[in-house]
């Protein structure tokens, strides 16, 4: 292992992508770079391998994810001491982000055949001569575009309901965690040694493009509403369908009759956990007037508490240095507002770190309300009513997750969240709850992972009529007579006009 001059950045040498921890610059490892040739081969390769893949049916497929579930919660030390030498994340948040992916796994495997499988569905009294067909077929091969924060759980949210599904997968890791990406694919490998079935290509921001060209048949993103934009721009240009999950910038709201002992627990978790790098972290709080005081001493008093540093620490490094930047802008402008830092401020940013950082008093329109952090900083807002927070929680574009503490009316309000999801009385807690849909609106992206939505999603609804009988009131044949014209006649007023 050796040590470069900008820890953390990824680079290029002798065709391969060298890998290294953000904190300490030691190299996690290296990677070969894939030219557009490359790309166009792993899609092709896959694509047949695909064909293997579905053939083995619901069953097969399940025993082989089963499998590869065993080995990732076997290796479960390994795989985050991993995370933690490349990306620099904590080694306990890495165990808890690798088994929310074996949740998700296991679910997938387990729920596939049930939720795509060939079912009859009901005729309707006009077409009663036909008996009618779902089932769900796989697309082929689905392009993965993974993101650096979350280099295991994010890619398996997609792969393994895609994998489930029939579909063979194209993995291109993040050029921040590529060692991790390729210990994902080199496991999958292991139970399947059959068929390269899962399969992974590295580089830069090119070799994502090329994934969006090269065929696939179905691409999935993880990343920022600017690179989303040009993922869905690429795919255009062939119609490749796409889902997107564009980051967020989740709001908390705690109303007049919330536990502040547990909301407090929850924003610092939701917010500072991975250095604030989630894309459903909780960035902004809104609390109404009679708590917020006993909230933010709560808050503070807990944040205080973390730890920062490269190893044991609560908090670690900021994986992508450039984020670095963003968090100091952000603290800045709302402090030049006349926002006041109640913990951390203007020199909590200290490279590759950034301390925990509390705002209060910003005004809306600064950059650290307004725009997505990805940091470890909480600003919060006292507000006169839970209609006001909805109304400031609801004001921005980003539409990911959310979350309301308060017991009266709390379900009423996540319900008017604009968002994909929301929590009540907890933080993040939709993300690892394999039955039910993740993913966002507006700036948020569009489409669904996990759950039987995340199914569905990775699969085409194939529809298929079937004669039983003799038409009884025939509709669709030149053979009608005026008198079979009558009787549909007759039958539809009969039916459906009073």
């Amino acid at each position: 292992m050796t040590a470069v001059q900008v820890p953390g950045v990824p680079t290029v040498a002798d065709g391969r992508l060298v890998s290294t921890n953000p904190a300490t610059g030691v190299e996690a490892g290296r990677v070969p770079v894939a030219t557009p040739a490359d790309v166009e081969r792993a899609v092709e390769t896959a694509r047949s391998a695909g064909q293997w893949w579905a053939g083995l049916g619901f069953a097969g497929r399940r025993a082989h994810l089963l499998r590869w579930r065993t080995l990732l919660a076997r290796r479960i030390e390994q795989l985050a001491e991993l995370i933690h030498a490349e990306g620099g994340k904590p080694v306990a948040d890495a165990v808890v982000e690798v088994l929310t992916a074996i949740e998700h796994i296991d679910w997938a495997a387990r729920n596939a055949p049930r939720v795509l499988g060939h079912r009859r569905v009901r005729s309707r009294l006009i077409l009663a001569e036909f008996s009618g067909h779902l089932e769900y077929q796989p697309y082929g091969v689905v392009g993965v575009i993974g993101p650096w924060n979350y280099p295991v759980f994010t890619p398996v949210g997609s792969a393994a309901y895609a994998l489930a599904a029939g579909n063979a997968v194209v993995l291109k890791p993040s050029e921040y965690t590529p060692v991790v990406g390729q210990w994902l694919v080199d496991s999958f490998a292991e139970v399947v040694p059959e068929r390269p079935v899962l399969a992974a290509v590295h580089g830069l921001g090119d070799v994502g493009a090329a994934l969006c060209r090269c065929g696939v048949d179905k691409l999935a993103f993880t990343g920022s509403p600017q690179t989303a934009r040009a993922v869905m721009a690429a795919c255009a240009e062939s119609l490749t369908p796409v889902l997107l999950e564009a980051g967020g910038k989740d709001a908390m709201i705690v109303d007049v009759d919330a536990d502040l002992d547990a909301a407090a627990e929850a924003a610092v978790w939701g917010g500072l956990t991975n250095a604030g790098q989630t894309c459903i972290g909780i960035e902004r709080i809104y609390v109404v007037e009679p708590v917020f005081d006993a909230f933010l001493a709560r808050v503070v008093e807990r944040a205080g508490r973390l730890t920062v540093g490269a190893d044991d620490a609560d908090i670690g490094p900021i994986t992508m240095p450039a984020q670095l930047d963003v968090i100091r802008r952000h603290i800045d402008d709302a402090l030049a507002r006349g926002g006041r830092a109640v913990l951390g401020g203007a020199d909590a940013v200290q490279p590759p770190y950034v301390r925990p950082t509390v705002l209060v008093d910003v005004p809306a329109d600064a950059d650290a309300v307004r725009e997505e952090t990805f940091g470890p900083t909480l600003v919060v807002d006292r507000v006169p009513d839970a209609d006001t927070a909805l109304a400031r929680a609801n004001a921005l574009p980003y539409g990911l997750g959310g979350a309301v503490f308060g017991r009266r009316r709390a379900v009423a309000v996540a319900r008017r969240l604009r968002s994909g999801m929301a929590s009540v009385n907890s933080a993040l807690t939709f993300a690892g709850m394999s039955t039910l849909p993740f993913g966002g609106v507006g700036e948020s992206g569009f489409g669904r992972i996990h759950g039987e939505d995340g199914l569905r999603e990775f699969a085409r609804a194939k529809a298929i009529t079937r004669r039983r009988a003799r038409s009884l009131l025939p509709a669709t044949t030149f053979d009608r007579t005026d008198a079979d014209v009558a009787r549909l006649v007759k039958v539809t007023k009969a039916v459906y006009g009073r």
